[in-house]
């Protein structure tokens, strides 16, 4: 039961639905995969990746596995702390920090990656591929490796 109050904070996005199609002797077989990402709009964020022979299946696997894949980074007055360069199997991806009132400049998938991760204020650029799970798996490999200027400075010794 404490499950269901854990899966209520985190909203839940549908961003990319893929049919798939595999010949067999009879015909085609079509199978479903989805991207799955989750979020509480306060630092935290998931993504899933699942496959299933109907779309429903497809979205409960992959909302189970972006549960298990959550990770959390700080957020420095609705912005990232500093500029990164990340590049994730042919997805490029810049992310820069942004004033306040800027808002969240940036296309498609990554966008959505921002918005449930509560980043308000942001601007990025997608180079590269433009499959959406490389670009997300390229956000999140961006957000892991951010660092607030306070931990860097502990890290020295300063």
């Amino acid at each position: 039961m404490a499950k269901d109050n854990q899966t209520s904070e985190f909203e839940e996005k549908v961003l990319y639905i893929n049919r798939c199609a595999k010949v067999v002797k009879g015909g085609r077989k079509f199978s479903f995969s989805a991207l799955i990402l989750i979020g509480d709009s306060n630092g935290r964020v998931g993504y899933g990746f699942a496959k299933a022979n109907e779309v429903s299946d497809a979205i409960r696997k992959g909302s189970e596995a972006a549960k298990k894949n959550i990770i959390t980074f700080d957020i420095d007055n609705g912005t990232i702390p500093h500029e990164i360069f990340v590049s994730w199997d042919g997805a490029k991806l810049l992310m820069k920090p942004a004033r306040e009132g800027t808002g969240v400049i940036a296309g498609g998938k990554i966008r959505s990656v921002f918005e449930l991760a509560g980043i308000k204020n942001i601007v990025a650029k997608s180079q590269g591929s433009s499959n959406p799970i490389n670009q997300v798996k390229a956000t999140f490999k961006a957000l892991k490796m951010l660092k607030m200027k306070k931990d860097i400075l502990s890290e020295r010794g300063v």
